[in-house]
């Protein structure tokens, strides 16, 4: 016996849920940029680490700069409560995007986390913007 099969996979049902719910909590960066060249964002895009000279020197195409440490209920009041939010941080090594979807969570807002961040969107090969506007895919 493996250690691959040495513990028995869950039931489908159990898999099941298991999938649906970390869909529903990520997603990921081929899936955004799919979206933004579709012309389907309905979401609002986060990059919640870094400076903002460092947001000018490369972000993801269409994302916001708002650190983590910057969201608040005052500051999150200027998008409708139903808007869902996606945010991402340098990469799997970074825990800020986890930090700023724990916190718009317990404001209310509906949130997932794109995995893989800055460094996944770069693996995927996808293009960054440059300057301090979001900038388009």
């Amino acid at each position: 016996m493996s250690f691959v099969s040495e513990i028995p996979a869950a039931s489908p049902e159990v898999a099941a849920a298991h999938f649906a719910a970390r869909l529903s909590l990520e997603t990921d960066c081929a899936d955004v940029a799919a979206a933004m060249q579709a012309g389907q964002v309905d979401f609002v895009l986060l990059q919640v680490v870094g400076s903002p000279q460092a947001y000018a020197r490369r972000h993801v195409p269409g994302a916001l700069h708002l650190r983590h440490a910057d969201i608040t209920a005052e500051r999150m009041a200027s998008w409708p409560a139903e808007t869902l939010f996606v945010v991402y941080c340098a990469g799997p090594h970074c825990n800020g995007a986890d930090r700023a979807a724990l916190k718009l969570a317990r404001l209310g807002r509906p949130v997932k986390l794109m995995i893989g961040g800055i460094t996944g969107w770069a693996d995927e090969g996808l293009p960054f913007a440059e300057g301090p506007e979001p900038g388009r895919l």
